[in-house]
Parts: structure tokens; C-alpha cells; sequence
């Protein structure tokens, strides 16, 4: 008799090839990338490391086969203090991810946000590592929505502020792209999908049924 397909069985059997502290170990290879474009600008020649990282469909036709991997090291930015507010801000939301679901669930959550920026990139061309780390802090927000920070340094806001505003952003690329932009979106935010499509769901029936309720308040009242 065949056993039936059972995914907490395969948790377990590849819960000992989980990386731990996955975004831990991201950070730090950033940060390697960080200090040595530094160190290559300082130089004096005429390179930046980050040109040879990034991702370019039409330099790994060529044989750049390493631009396929590489671009996900990318710092997201060349400004340091904010380089640093992003690193500590990607540690916090990765352990928190890593904590609520364990490190194997999280490793595939990252995995396919990875693959997801990879596919995006072999249709328009072009690829970047921010939209996955935009899945991540998707993804804290809606564990955590409640969870302050203080933009600008100033001024509170909770994150699923934050959160709705990326959310409505991303909607507004969606509508006004071409078929090419809507697909890298959609591939983009693909592991928030898979993770999250249950809670969306929820919400969306959530809200249609309280405007129906109000909806139906209204018509009663008029009545009255």
C-alpha cells in the first residue's frame, strides 16, 4: 500500500538540511559585496564590482553564468547609514520569519522569492533583489502588523501601514504595465502568494462581507 504524500513528513526528513539564520548569513554576504566595492572603488581603476554581480539576461547568453546567483548579494543601497538601517531592518524581519515558521519553511519561502526574481529577470531582462526583499517585509507585516517604526527617525507608523502602501503601489504597477511587467510582479511576489494566499482570502472575504453587511444596514434604514 502506498503512503499517502504527506508534507510535515517531508519537513522532517529535509528539517536537517535547513540553513539556520539564513538572512544572518545573507547580511553578511552583502556586507562583503558592500566592502569590496569600496575597497575596488579606492582603487582608482575604472570598475565597479557591482556591474559584474548584477543581473543581465543578455551577459549570461554570453556565458556570465554567475550573474544568475550573484545579484541576490547586491547591498540595497551605497549609502552606509542607510545600508546599515536596511541590514538591521532585513536581520530583524528574516529571524522573526525564521522564529514563526522554523528554518526550512523559511528557507523555501526565500527560495522561491529567489526564483520568482530569477524568472521575472528571464522575461524583461532585468532583475533586482528588492522586490525580494519586499516579500519579506510583506510577509512580517502580516505576522506582525502592529509592530512600529519610526520613519525618518520621527515619526511612528506601524507596518501594516507600510505594508498597504507597497501592497497598493505594486496594484497600481500591475494595472498600467505591459504583459512583461505584470508577469515579473507577479513572479516577483510569487512566494508571498504561495505562503500568504489563505490569509488573502480571508481578508478579501472579510471586507466584502462587511460591505455587503453595511450595504444591507443602509437599505434598512432608508426604509424606516
Amino acid at each position: 500500500m502506498k503512503k499517502k504524500f504527506s508534507l510535515r513528513r517531508l519537513e522532517y526528513k529535509l528539517a536537517p538540511y535547513a540553513i539556520s539564520n539564513l538572512m544572518g548569513i545573507m547580511i553578511g554576504a552583502m556586507a562583503i559585496v558592500y566592502v569590496a566595492e569600496i575597497l575596488v572603488s579606492a582603487s582608482g581603476r575604472d570598475l565597479s564590482l557591482y556591474s559584474w554581480l548584477m543581473f543581465d539576461r543578455a551577459a549570461i547568453a554570453s556565458g556570465q553564468l554567475w550573474r544568475i546567483f550573484t545579484f541576490i548579494f547586491l547591498p540595497p543601497d551605497t549609502n552606509l547609514i542607510f545600508v546599515l538601517f536596511s541590514f538591521y531592518f532585513y536581520y530583524l524581519m528574516g529571524t522573526a520569519l525564521e522564529r514563526e515558521w522554523g528554518a526550512l519553511r523559511f528557507n523555501f519561502f526565500y527560495l522561491c522569492g529567489i526564483i520568482g526574481a530569477l524568472v521575472s529577470g528571464l522575461i524583461t531582462g532585468y532583475a533586482t533583489n528588492s522586490y525580494l526583499n519586499l516579500s519579506l517585509f510583506l510577509a512580517f507585516a502580516i505576522f506582525y502588523p502592529h509592530y512600529q517604526l519610526w520613519l525618518f527617525f520621527f515619526i511612528p507608523i506601524k507596518v501594516k501601514w507600510l505594508a498597504w502602501l507597497d501592497a497598493a503601489s505594486l496594484l497600481i504597477s500591475f494595472v498600467f504595465s505591459g504583459i512583461g511587467g505584470r508577469l515579473s510582479i507577479l513572479f516577483s511576489v510569487m512566494n508571498v502568494l504561495i505562503f500568504f494566499h489563505r490569509d488573502f482570502w480571508y481578508e478579501i472575504k472579510r471586507v466584502w462581507n462587511n460591505m455587503r453587511f453595511r450595504i444591507h444596514r443602509m437599505r434598512n434604514s432608508r426604509k424606516k
